[in-house]
């Protein structure tokens, strides 16, 4: 069983987020709460520690994992470019629930990407997570806390009940908000590519100017 951190003080979340760092830096998993449902951290530098949570969620390895960091500033390490566009949008919905997909650099592995070259990215907006994201000096996974095809949770409760046994911390901040997955813009076309529609919808981004086109195939 894992061991959990209820958070509802600022000292149980210094407490929280020490532990966390200590967890994931040994390569081990964590369960917390973002902006939209419980995610679940590792380094996202560490090829043993993401292959454990495929191996957690039994997610088809064929399938990338996003990550998150804990600024703007951080991107240019964990990415080969950045388009200008991108950089805008980012200073706009940042911290947020916008995924943008770039060209991955060479810091990230393979199996974070699954062999595609392309990784998700985000900053969070959820005061654990980006506190979480800011105190490690790598970039954690920020996949959501369920078995794969199987709801995502908002509560600790049910990220005990699900998959308990199999982590070594769970965060419980409380409920999160759960109606909308993030959303995820691939902005390595041109024009950017939504694939996913969630928190931030597409008229939000196409009303910033950034971008004078978006496709949306939905």
């Amino acid at each position: 069983m894992s061991y959990l951190v209820k958070i509802d003080s600022d000292e149980s979340l210094r407490e929280g987020i020490n532990e966390a760092v200590k967890v994931i830096s040994e390569g081990g998993v964590v369960a917390f709460p973002t902006e939209s449902f419980y995610g679940l951290g590792v380094d996202a530098t560490n090829p043993h520690a993401i292959k454990r949570l495929f191996r957690i969620k039994k997610r088809d390895p064929d399938l990338p994992i996003l990550i998150l960091i804990s600024s703007l500033r951080r991107l240019p390490k964990y990415v080969t470019s950045i388009p200008p566009g991108a950089k805008r949008i980012g200073k706009e919905f940042w911290p947020g629930g916008l995924t943008m997909i770039f060209q991955s650099s060479p810091v990230l592995p393979s199996v974070l990407t699954a062999g595609k070259g392309k990784v998700g990215i985000r900053v969070s907006s959820h005061t654990l997570a980006n506190a979480l994201s800011r105190a490690l000096d790598v970039p954690i996974t920020g996949t959501s806390a369920n078995i794969s095809r199987r709801p995502p949770c908002i509560m600790a409760d049910q990220v005990v009940e699900f998959l308990g046994d199999d982590l070594d911390l769970i965060l419980d901040g409380g409920i999160t908000e759960g109606r909308y997955s993030s959303t995820i813009l691939d902005v390595t076309v041109d024009p950017p590519l939504i694939l996913r529609e969630g928190i931030i919808k597409t008229d939000e981004i196409l009303k910033s100017g950034i971008y004078r086109k978006i496709i949306n195939p939905a």
